[in-house]
């Protein structure tokens, strides 16, 4: 109960710094039932809030399975529902809770028409997910629906005709991409004026972008990366954002951590 309240307090604190405008009592109240019911951890990236609404993750159903000593999930084509020739597949998979549970059965299904542009040519695997996603969320009674499952029109924050095109580069920003600009280390002050755009344009928490373009970069500083490497970062993440910003902000939420807890980093370590 201890570990369970705990956990309850860390997601509250992480919600409100992420997503401080979509949050209100109701859906507090939600998290907290979720937290309590199956220990979802947003720092985790159990749990996301997309257009208003929590929608649970892979992620976090794998980690349920292995909470809940999941015995085996078995997944095979659904042949007869699949339509190679046009990138249409589909899955069904069996969730076994125990040696002797009979199975929880889901499908799931893909084409290029409902998954993201980022992984376009990857349906497969898209649909794969989708079909365990489904039968874990039947064996474990998850009525909330999974990131993956949704559509990339139901992904999208807004229409694709009003979202940002990315700026034009100067011609000073083109003749700085070949690294020969002023600055170095970060990318110089015109670099980083464009990711600062970036992180207004597309309202991102300035920490989780700056932990991601650690990773991306390999350094242990951003200060430490090349010019080449954060103007690399930089375009990806504009590119990103232009095209699904909710899957953006799923890659994001995974560099959550709230450094001024020690208690939060013990957590996302267990």
């Amino acid at each position: 109960m201890i570990k369970t309240n705990r956990l309850v307090r860390q997601n509250r604190t992480i919600a409100r710094r992420f997503w401080p405008s979509q949050l209100d009592k109701t859906r507090f109240h939600t998290m907290k039932q979720l937290t309590e019911a199956y220990g979802f951890s947003i720092a985790l990236g159990d749990l996301v809030i997309l257009n208003a609404d929590w929608y649970v993750t892979y992620k976090g159903l794998i980690r349920l399975a292995l909470r809940n000593r999941c015995r085996g999930i078995h997944v095979e084509p659904a042949h007869e529902l699949s339509n190679p020739s046009s990138a249409h597949w589909a899955f069904k998979a069996t969730v076994y809770k125990s040696p002797t549970c009979k199975g929880f059965i889901g499908y799931g299904d893909a084409d290029p028409s409902n998954v993201s542009p980022l992984v376009r040519g990857g349906e497969m695997r898209v649909a794969e997910t989708r079909a365990v996603n489904r039968a874990l969320r039947k064996a474990y009674g998850i009525g909330l629906c999974s990131v993956e499952e949704l559509g990339a029109r139901d992904r999208d924050g807004e229409p694709a005709a009003r979202a940002g095109k990315r700026p034009p580069q100067s011609a000073g920003e083109k003749e700085n991409g070949n690294g020969n600009g002023n600055g170095n280390g970060s990318g110089g002050p015109r670099v980083r004026d464009r990711l600062c755009q970036l992180i207004r344009q597309h309202n991102l928490d300035p920490e989780l972008v700056k932990a991601y373009a650690i990773d991306f970069c390999g350094t242990k500083t951003l200060k430490d990366a090349s010019r080449a490497q954060v103007e690399n970062f930089v375009n990806q993440l504009a590119d990103w954002a232009e095209k699904d910003r909710n899957a953006l902000l799923c890659q994001l939420n995974s560099y959550l951590r709230v450094k001024e807890n020690p208690e939060l980093k013990n957590e996302g370590a267990a």
